[in-house]
C-alpha cells in the first residue's frame, strides 16, 4: 500500500470567481486516493514583505502560511498569470517565507497549475515560478504541465467548475504524478 500524503493547495488569486481557484477546488476529484489536499491559509492576509517588519517579528499571518508549509509533504500552486509573470500576492507571500528558518520550502515536492483566458494558459508565469521555486529547493513536478489556455471555454460560468473533460483528465494525470514522485521523495528521504 502507498504512503498517504498531505499536500497543501496555494491558491495564486484573490478574485473571488477565480477560475484558478476553481480549479483548486476540484482538484481533490481528480486526485489518487494516496494525496490529502488541504488549502493554504489566504495569501491576501499577508502585509507587503518588509524587513522592518520582519525585524519587529514576523507577523501571524505569515507563520500561519509558513506552518501550513512545513505540515505538507507536497504543494501545488495554482495560480493565474499577471503581466507574463507572477501574481504579486503570490511573489510576496513566497518572499515572506524565504525568509524564515528553517526555510519551510526547503526540499518540498511541488507542482504548478495555471489557467488563463488567453491561449497559453499561464505560460510565462509558470516559467518564472520555476524559477524561483529553484531558489526554494522545491522539486517540482516536469510533466505533464498543466497550462489551461481559454479557460472561460472551458468552464461552467464566469469562475465556474472545469467542464472540459479533455483537461480534467490531464489534470488526474498530473497529480498522479504527483503522487509518484511524492513517494520517490519519501523512500529516498527513508533511504
Amino acid at each position: 500500500m502507498s504512503t498517504k500524503f498531505n499536500v497543501l493547495i496555494i491558491i495564486g488569486s484573490l478574485r473571488e470567481k477565480s477560475y484558478n481557484a476553481a480549479i483548486a477546488r476540484q482538484l481533490a476529484d481528480l486526485a489518487p486516493d494516496n494525496l490529502e489536499l488541504v488549502y493554504a491559509p489566504s495569501i491576501g492576509t499577508l502585509p507587503h514583505y518588509n524587513q522592518d517588519v520582519e525585524n519587529a517579528g514576523f507577523p501571524k499571518e505569515v507563520q500561519a502560511f509558513a506552518d501550513a508549509i512545513r505540515a505538507a509533504d507536497g504543494l501545488i500552486f495554482v495560480t493565474p498569470e499577471y503581466n507574463y509573470s507572477v501574481p504579486g500576492v503570490l511573489k510576496n507571500a513566497i518572499d515572506w517565507v524565504s525568509r524564515l528558518r528553517p526555510m519551510p520550502f526547503d526540499n518540498k515536492v511541488g507542482s504548478i497549475i495555471s489557467a488563463s483566458g488567453g491561449a497559453i494558459g499561464g505560460a510565462r508565469m509558470q516559467h518564472h515560478l520555476r524559477q524561483v521555486m529553484v531558489a526554494m529547493n522545491v522539486h517540482l513536478v516536469n510533466r505533464p504541465e498543466i497550462m489551461v489556455g481559454t479557460v472561460q471555454n472551458k468552464a461552467d460560468g464566469d469562475g465556474g467548475k472545469l467542464t472540459d473533460e479533455t483537461t480534467l483528465t490531464f489534470i488526474g494525470n498530473h497529480l498522479k504524478e504527483l503522487a509518484r514522485v511524492l513517494e520517490l521523495h519519501h523512500q529516498k528521504q527513508q533511504a
